[in-house]
């Protein structure tokens, strides 16, 4: 009887301590997925049009950041991602990309149109307001710093820097997970089917 009853409440605390670590993993990952990035605003895609986070519900969605001044990791997470989504989304009909610029006051939407255009057509290019920009930023916990290419000229010319990972979310607009940059094209490409998949 009395080595029932040690069984009997071994299996009660192991039951408790299952239950707990699922509530509170359950917590973890919802905080994460629903609320760590995101937040309504109002910005100007590159054909000039008002776009809104609604934008982002409409299928999952691939979210970078960056500036068409950009030496190096900009062209190249475009390009990558440009043939990630056509290798995960062969049609161009299930999955959004967006390139969100962090140099608004540099890069109108002419000058993204033109950019981004050059490297892919399944990418659009979102700018706006300086203002509305950095709120954007904010919302979304993008990194974003002008750093003068002269230090004895603060107000010279600049390069940014920035958050350089792409985020994913949803078809309703709630983060995923993220493609870093130098990630491996196989494990990119499978985050981004993953992504599709819900």
């Amino acid at each position: 009887m009395k080595t029932f009853r040690i069984i009997l409440w071994s299996t009660i605390a192991i039951l408790v301590a299952i239950v707990g670590y699922l509530s509170f993993d359950w917590q973890v990952n919802k905080g994460s997925d629903e609320a760590a990035f995101g937040g309504s605003f109002t910005l100007t895609d590159q054909n000039g049009n008002a776009i809104t986070e609604t934008a982002f519900q409409e299928k999952p969605t691939a979210l970078f950041f960056g500036f068409t001044h950009c030496p190096e990791i900009c062209p190249t997470t475009l390009y990558e991602l440009d043939a990630w989504m056509e290798a995960a989304d062969p049609t161009g009909e299930k999955i959004n990309g967006y390139f969100v610029s962090v140099d608004p006051e540099k890069d109108t939407a002419e000058i993204l149109k033109l950019y981004v255009g050059n490297i892919s057509d399944r990418i659009t290019g979102i700018t706006g307001d300086p203002d509305d920009v950095h709120q954007m930023l904010k919302k979304f916990k993008i990194y974003f710093k002008k750093i003068p290419l002269d230090a004895t000229d603060p107000a010279g010319d600049y390069t940014m820097d920035h958050t350089a990972s792409v985020l994913l979310f949803n078809n309703q607009g709630r983060f995923k997970s993220t493609i870093a940059y130098g990630e491996n094209p196989d494990t990119a490409i499978q985050k981004l089917k993953n992504l599709l998949k819900g």
